[in-house]
């Protein structure tokens, strides 16, 4: 799993029937020091993030292992909505908390 920040959406009105109601992100690759990296992905939302949000991203077949996605022609997967992350002791990344 890699962590990403929120930075936008991707709006796509001719899509593959089975991605009919799929809400697409454009999320931004962040490094273990909490630094946003200038590698971008477009990913499937099943969590409900929101802008500026951390979360977790699945790639590949593991994006489409939960049910719901099984069927769906998708890479990448936002899996879960990041609270805080925190490395040697010391707080990276809180959502309650204003970074970046």
């Amino acid at each position: 799993m890699l962590i990403a920040k929120v930075r936008g959406t991707v709006v796509s009105t001719q899509k593959d029937p089975s991605l009919q109601g799929s809400k697409f992100l454009l999320l931004q690759l962040i490094d273990e020091n909490g630094n946003l990296l200038p590698e971008y992905e477009v990913a499937a939302d099943c969590v409900g993030a929101g802008l500026d949000e951390w979360v977790l991203i699945s790639r590949g077949s593991a994006a489409r292992q939960p049910s719901s996605q099984e069927k769906r022609p998708i890479d990448a997967l936002v899996v879960a909505i990041i609270d805080t992350v925190t490395v040697d002791n010391s707080r990276l990344y809180s959502k309650n908390e204003v970074y970046r």
